[in-house]
C-alpha cells in the first residue's frame, strides 16, 4: 500500500509521526511540549467561554441605566425691536 497524504490518519502514518516527533524532539521534550499543548488548548477554551459570556450579558436586555442628565441651557432672548439695548422706550 502506497504511502499519500490521504492516509496518514490511519495506523501507519500515526506511528511514522510518533517516531519523526521523538527524533526531532528527543525523548525527554516529547511530555512538556504535550503539556504546552494542554495548557494552551485549556486557555483556549476558557477565552471562548469568557467571550461568549461576554456576548450574551451584552445581547441581554438589561435595566435601564439611569443617567444624570446635564441641565437644560435657557434659550437666548429674542434680540429687542427697540433701539436701546435694555429694551426700554
Amino acid at each position: 500500500m502506497p504511502f499519500t497524504p490521504a492516509n496518514i490518519a490511519g495506523p501507519d502514518g500515526l506511528i511514522i509521526v510518533i517516531v519523526i516527533a521523538i527524533v526531532l524532539f528527543g525523548s525527554t521534550q516529547i511530555p512538556k511540549i504535550a503539556r504546552s499543548l494542554g495548557s494552551a488548548q485549556k486557555e483556549f477554551k476558557k477565552g471562548l467561554d469568557e467571550g461568549a459570556a461576554e456576548d450574551a450579558s451584552s445581547e441581554a436586555p438589561g435595566p435601564a441605566k439611569l443617567t444624570e442628565s446635564a441641565p437644560q441651557a435657557a434659550a437666548p432672548a429674542p434680540p429687542q425691536a427697540s433701539g436701546t439695548p435694555d429694551g426700554a422706550s
